[in-house]
């Protein structure tokens, strides 16, 4: 809407007088309450990229490299410096999709209002309306404020607020909200409330202040705990060992700093981000937009989805349901006259839905229209004068069934028939006829409705067999609500939104569907789930569904949804329809079983590194390997490894979440038998082929990364690890990773050089443990429940 900024306007001096506000009063009131505009909140893109240096994995590298320059080595520093930065870097930009709901509702409120100041008509920026201006409101205007009317009346599609499609009437002492469009007539109204404190605004203040809650950060803090545990006991271990046996701390300092590096899960926050990024470029040729990567590993553990009815569940547009003829009249009587009360010209979506209906029947309508009369919300009803074949005219009617029955004296049995209409979720208009206002007779009832959208049933049934409870969440009444909720086969108790403000009340499965809520309920329902333990998913598509897709853990805009709802969601559907979430929900399963197997590889050579330096040191007085080696085991095993990043695997037939204690107690297990081995290759190299310590060490550094590649093939299936194939990029990493390992060794390139006979059979006896430790991870697996 375009309004001409020149400040006098226009307005029907058949209106009753008004008096407005004055310059001066306006001033000191925009004062008082502030601009009509929701508050921005912006983050700084440097503060934003500051924060990936803050956290366990970044302190640890930072406590490395402070290390490592104070011992004097320099190199190392500078390597381990430059994986801090890439891992920062890489994280900073996967993420820097900044949400722009706040945005999007400002510029929504930033629009020209005719305004009473000073006795005259105005046309100023609605952000500087204050409470108690009185306004002017028109056909296609976006209500700039909460206004309680004065005078007219209006109808308004208030569905970007409410998520419902029917318009709403409007009239005297009723109130229109910020955020509605009107779509038919004008109306003079006292602004009652602006910017935070209107309807919309308090949308958008629930949006700006819902926090997103992310469990991946809680992941990669448990592991770090849990490994950083490990190493301070062993590091106490060989302190101790140290001073009863005197050794000088120049000695034992470089040994907790190998300790140290080997055990930083440096490259897992860079590997995390990668393979979700992957699968977010995946997830975009199914239809599904990713703006919060963390969303694609939470969708994999979601546990509860609350759907939100209108829109998501329903195609949001409305449908003849049923007709109830009064005799005489058919079916086809009654539509037929339905049709002339209608116009294709308004757009409205009741006429809509009657002319949809007539054309799908094949019901011509060849009487000529005299005179028609768009729907009064004054007078409830549409009509049109028509002329019949034979000559003579005829009054018809649609409107509000009350309305019509008493027009027409025949009130009879029909507020139980609009009350039964009512319980099936139908919107239920009355038609009638007559030659004139005296001879008008009520020919019958029609019911509309919004119908499920045809994959919605076959949608929850998937989701259900999936492991995931989907909830229904709308603001219409009980009935409707459990009416829909039968035809797409959600069953369960329906409970009020009263349930969701009680503080005794959880969310403990007694309720599958909540009736009568509003945006502040759903945000609350969310809370009370989230609170119950459970990962929450939230669909929805319009400004009143935003805050509630904001604190989800999942929040999903379908297509339709408005620009507010996809900025504040995680997952964006790009096609009309459900089915894509639930590609997004095996999708992320997908991805969930590829950080698993990277996670769990990097356990085991965790436990086996830092036991084997601590127990090698500890047996041998000897550092079995060099620092700067254990630096390149950070390129050679936990970088080459993420090519599991594009692992084929299987998605998991329930909600997977991470269980920190039992990939400890699995890696435990699975790190004793590759121990065993190093230490037998540690034994066999000094002891039977006498070589020098410099070269044991590459051969042990040679050990780690074979043993680094076979563990990666042992736990990426639950099952014997041929069952399946992995990916070219996967199978291509390894066979790089060994040849390049292989080069540096017998060539002599950062490391000592050693004979390639020794790195042949040090890929043979791998290869053999790999099958032989097989059985043993089943064993493990079983013997973990997991």
């Amino acid at each position: 809407m375009n309004l001409s900024t020149a400040h006098p306007v226009n307005v029907d001096s058949n209106k009753p007088a008004f008096n407005g506000l004055s310059a001066s009063e306006a001033a000191e009131r925009l004062k008082q309450y502030g601009p009509n505009a929701v508050r921005e909140q912006k983050t700084s893109s440097l503060l934003l990229l500051v924060k990936k240096f803050w956290g366990p994995i970044p302190w640890m590298l930072e406590l490395t490299i402070l290390l490592e320059i104070y011992l004097g080595k320099t190199t190392e520093a500078i390597i381990i410096g430059s994986l801090l930065v890439f891992n920062a870097m890489l994280s900073f930009f996967q993420e820097r999709h900044a949400q722009n709901a706040l945005e999007l509702l400002r510029k929504k409120l930033t629009i020209q209002s005719r305004v009473l100041r000073d006795g005259t008509w105005q046309v100023i920026p609605a952000e500087n309306l204050v409470p108690g201006d009185v306004i002017h409101l028109r056909m296609g205007d976006l209500i700039p404020a909460d206004v309680k009317l004065l005078d007219g009346q209006i109808q308004m599609d208030q569905s970007s607020l409410t998520g419902e499609s029917t318009p709403v009437d409007g009239g005297k002492d009723q109130m229109a909200y910020a955020g509605s469009i009107i779509k038919r007539g004008e109306a003079t109204g006292e602004v009652m409330a602006t910017g935070a404190q209107t309807r919309f605004g308090k949308t958008a203040e629930l949006v700006r202040t819902a926090k997103t809650a992310s469990h991946l950060e809680e992941v990669v803090f448990a592991i770090v705990k849990y490994l950083v545990v490990a190493d301070v006991a062993l590091a106490l271990i060989v302190a101790v060992y140290s001073i009863i046996l005197q050794l000088p701390w120049h000695t034992i300092l470089p040994f907790i700093l190998i300790l140290l590096v080997a055990s930083v899960p440096v490259a897992l926050p860079a590997m995390f981000t990668l393979t979700t990024a992957l699968g977010a470029t995946e997830l975009s040729h199914k239809g599904v937009l990713v703006s919060r990567l963390s969303a694609i590993e939470e969708a994999a553990a979601m546990d509860v989805l609350a759907s939100d009815k209108t829109g998501t569940l329903t195609e949001n547009r409305l449908t003849l349901a049923a007709i109830k003829p009064y005799p005489p009249f058919t079916e086809e009587d009654v539509l037929r006259m339905a049709v002339l009360a209608s116009d294709e010209a308004t757009q409205d979506p009741l006429d809509m839905a009657i002319l949809d209906a007539a054309r799908q029947r094949g019901i011509a309508v060849s009487a000529e229209t005299i005179q028609f009369t768009p729907f009064d919300p004054e007078k409830k009803r549409s009509e049109a004068l028509i002329k019949q074949s034979d000559g003579t005219t005829q009054k018809v009617m649609k409107g509000a069934p009350l309305t019509l029955a008493k027009l027409s004296g025949t009130g009879e049995k029909i507020e139980e028939e609009v009350r039964e209409f009512a319980q099936k979720g139908y919107r239920v208009l009355a038609v009638a006829a007559g030659n004139d206002d005296e001879s008008l007779r009520l020919s019958g009832l029609i019911g509309l409705y919004d119908p499920p959208r045809k994959d919605s049933k076959e949608l929850i049934q998937s989701l259900s067999d999936l492991g995931i409870r989907v909830l229904m969440v709308t603001g219409d009444d009980a009935q409707t609500a459990q009416a829909v909720a039968h035809q797409v086969g959600i069953a369960g108790n329906a409970c009020s939104a009263e349930t969701l403000k009680s503080p005794t009340e959880s969310a403990d499965g007694s309720c599958t569907i909540y009736a009568g809520v509003f945006p502040e309920d759903k945000i609350h329902l969310v809370q009370k789930l989230q609170k119950a333990g459970h990962i929450v998913g939230m669909t929805g598509d319009g400004v009143n569904d935003a805050p509630a897709l904001k604190q989800a853990e999942v929040g999903i805009a379908v297509a339709s949804a408005t620009d507010v709802a996809k900025a504040a969601a995680s997952l964006v559907l790009t096609t009309p329809g459900l089915r894509n979430i639930l590609s997004a929900v095996e999708t992320s399963r997908e991805i969930y079983q590829r950080m698993l197997t990277y996670t769990l590889n990097k356990i085991i050579k965790t436990f086996q590194i830092a036991l084997f330096l601590s127990l090698g040191f500890l047996f041998s007085r000897e550092f079995v390997i060099t620092p700067l080696q254990i630096v390149l085991l950070l390129f050679a095993n936990d970088f080459m490894t993420m090519s599991i990043a594009t692992d084929r695997v299987t998605a998991s037939p329930k909600p997977d979440r991470w269980n920190i204690f039992s990939l400890m107690k699995i890696a435990l297990f699975l790190a004793l038998p590759v121990l065993i081995l190093s230490f037998g290759f540690f034994y066999a190299a000094k002891s039977l082929f006498n070589l020098p310590l410099e070269q044991v060490q590459t051969l042990m550094f040679v050990m780690l990364v074979f043993t680094g590649q076979a563990n990666v093939y042992l736990v990426r299936e639950r099952r014997h690890f041929w069952n399946s194939i992995p990916s070219r990029w996967m199978l291509l990493g390894t066979l790089v990773d060994v040849i390049l390992v292989g080069m540096l060794a017998s060539l002599g390139i950062l490391l000592p050089p050693i004979s390639f006979s020794f790195i042949v059979i040090t890929l043979i006896v791998v290869a053999l443990y790999l099958l032989l430790v097989d059985r043993l991870k089943i064993t493990a697996f079983r013997w973990a429940r997991f």
